[in-house]
């Protein structure tokens, strides 16, 4: 009866076994799916919480970004109120000084009344001074001629630069001819006389003299063994030059000069030295005076002011300009080139007038002058014609002998 209950038991104990594992294999897969599910849930907010986060990220930059930018703009505006208010303060500052000057310095009515006749008799002084200055300049040397007219050209040479000056010492007794090639060196070339500087071949080559100083433009000159020429980098420093030992014994600052050049045409020329029959002068163009020219007289011993006219001849469309027995000849052109004209003057003396003179015109020769200077022993005008050095012949008659065409 055992043998038979055993294998009934173990039948039973296998389907309850089964029924059991059956069970639990069941419940397993639906907590599995479950997981998954919950898994996938998580993961789907995990990319939406993500991208959330990358949008956020990119809003913050491109705020953080635009901050940067006012605060930059901020920092700008902020300076330049600092330094307004800065200088506003400097002004206050300035006016109370001055105002409290004022205050100090304001003298009575008595005073003023002083001090106004005082400044009318020391006006009148000074012009008394120039009066006998310039009445001086005339009876010293009297000078009753005029230019009648331009009557030749010779072309000496073709040396140098485009721009350059030449000329001879008008100094009487002396033949050295003397050149500057260029707007700004500081070698002048010295030859013994015309011919030696014309000649190919010469048993006296030109004489080399450095000099203490570069030069600038093509307003130099040679008076009494001396080289008067404006001081490279300076706006109006006029030097002396001894030629024998190269050595500057004199200088002078011309009040006004230097802030304009003198000839719209050479740019380079600020001071345009010259000597005529009166000696030693200096012209320069004056921004204050419509850019026209003026004509100072200096003394060529101590280069001391001797009297300063205004003239009403303009810079503009200049090329050059001459004195002859105190009268200034303006020669003009075009900035293209052509045939150079003198088409202004002013007399110091009073004598003869710009629009009672006839327009004068150079012999025929299409360029440009960069300098000219007028030798008043040979009456010839010593040119630079871009890169060619010439020589005219000038006529000249009494003043009352010129003709009004």
């Amino acid at each position: 009866m055992s043998s038979k209950v055993l294998p009934i038991l173990f039948v039973s104990l296998c389907l309850t076994v089964g029924s059991i594992w059956s069970q639990g294999s069941s419940h397993d897969n639906f907590i599995l799916q479950y997981l998954e599910r919950r898994l996938a849930q998580m993961e789907e907010r995990l990319n939406i919480c993500e991208q959330n986060t990358v949008g956020i990220t990119q809003k913050t930059y491109d705020l953080s970004s635009e901050i940067r930018g006012y605060l930059s703009t901020l920092s700008v505006l902020r300076s330049e109120t600092k330094s307004q208010v800065d200088s506003v303060s400097v002004r206050v500052d300035r006016v109370e000084r001055e105002l409290e000057y004022l205050e100090n310095k304001i003298p009575s009515q008595s005073n003023i009344e002083m001090e106004e006749a005082l400044l009318e008799q020391q006006i009148k002084a000074a012009e008394l001074d120039q009066l006998q200055k310039k009445a001086r300049i005339k009876i010293e040397r009297d000078c009753n001629t005029a230019l009648s007219q331009i009557k030749s050209l010779k072309i000496v040479k073709k040396t140098g630069d485009a721009y350059g000056c030449w000329f001879k010492d008008p100094s009487e007794g002396s033949a050295k001819v003397y050149l500057l090639s260029g707007i700004r060196n500081s070698t002048l070339l010295e030859y013994a006389s015309l011919h030696s500087f014309t000649e190919r071949i010469t048993t006296l080559p030109a004489k080399v003299l450095k000099l203490p100083f570069h030069w600038q433009g093509t307003g130099h000159v040679v008076y009494n063994g001396f080289l008067y020429y404006h001081k490279a980098d300076t706006p109006n420093q006029i030097l002396k030059v001894d030629l024998l030992n190269g050595t500057v014994v004199d200088s002078t600052l011309l009040p006004g000069a230097g802030r304009l050049p003198v000839y719209s045409l050479n740019p380079n020329t600020y001071l345009d030295l010259a000597v005529d029959e009166l000696g030693l002068w200096v012209i320069h163009a004056d921004p204050e005076y419509g850019g026209n020219l003026i004509i100072t007289k200096l003394d060529k011993g101590s280069l001391a002011v001797e009297y300063t006219w205004d003239t009403q001849c303009r810079s503009r469309d200049a090329e050059g300009a001459f004195l002859i027995c105190g009268a200034l000849y303006v020669v003009y052109n075009t900035r293209y080139g052509g045939r150079s004209t003198v088409q202004c003057l002013f007399d110091i003396h009073d004598t003869i007038h710009s629009d009672e003179s006839p327009v004068m015109f150079f012999p025929k020769r299409y360029t440009s002058h960069s300098s000219i200077h007028y030798h008043p022993g040979e009456k010839q005008l010593y040119a630079w014609d871009d890169g060619y050095q010439t020589i005219y012949k000038v006529e000249t008659q009494r003043n009352d002998q010129v003709t009004v065409e």
